[in-house]
C-alpha cells in the first residue's frame, strides 16, 4: 500500500481508507458476506483482496448486491423497523 492516491481513477478513495475499513471489520469480528468468505479466508490473501476492493471502488466498478428490506420487531417497544437482508 505504498501509493495512497492514484491518478486516473473515477473516485478519490485512498488505500488508507480501505485499510481502516478492513481494521474496523476485523475488530468488530464481521461475519461472512453473501459469498461466504470469512475473515480468516479474506486474511489468507489480504494484500490482494484489499487491492481488488480498492481498485473496483476507485474505478467505479464495485456494485454491492441489492438488499431486501425486512421488517423486524424491536423487543423493547414493539415498533417494527427496517433491516437490510441480502438476496
Amino acid at each position: 500500500m505504498s501509493e495512497l492516491k492514484s491518478a486516473g481513477k473515477s473516485f478519490e478513495i485512498s488505500k488508507q481508507e480501505v485499510w481502516e475499513a478492513w481494521e474496523k471489520v476485523k475488530r468488530n469480528k464481521g461475519g461472512p458476506g453473501i459469498d461466504g468468505v470469512t475473515i480468516e479466508d479474506f486474511e489468507a490473501d489480504l494484500r490482494n483482496n484489499l487491492y481488488k476492493i480498492w481498485n473496483r471502488m476507485s474505478a467505479g466498478s464495485h456494485f454491492p448486491p441489492p438488499v431486501k428490506q425486512r421488517r423486524t420487531r424491536h423487543r423493547q417497544d414493539h415498533i417494527g423497523r427496517g433491516r437490510g437482508v441480502r438476496r
